[in-house]
């Protein structure tokens, strides 16, 4: 990782406890590590709700456009 910023994060001591048995359980190197994943994992989670979104809207524009020569001959 080229850039890198330091934080400090305060957690309660039950998810210090558990980031620490994950840390172990999955051989990840240090708790930055760890806190990394989650991130990567809520961003992604954020994405796949974005892109739900995105879907579910319905574009008449889109709609009419989609299918344009497909049905011509060739």
């Amino acid at each position: 990782m080229n850039n890198v910023e330091r934080i400090s994060v305060s957690l309660p001591t039950p998810l210090v406890r558990f980031l620490e048995h994950y840390q172990a359980i999955n051989a990840v190197k240090t708790r930055s590590e760890v806190l990394e994943r989650a991130v990567l994992l809520l961003r992604q989670e954020n994405l796949i709700e974005e892109y739900r979104q995105s879907a579910s809207e319905n574009d008449p524009a889109w709609n009419v456009t989609v299918g344009d020569g497909l049905n011509e001959p060739y």
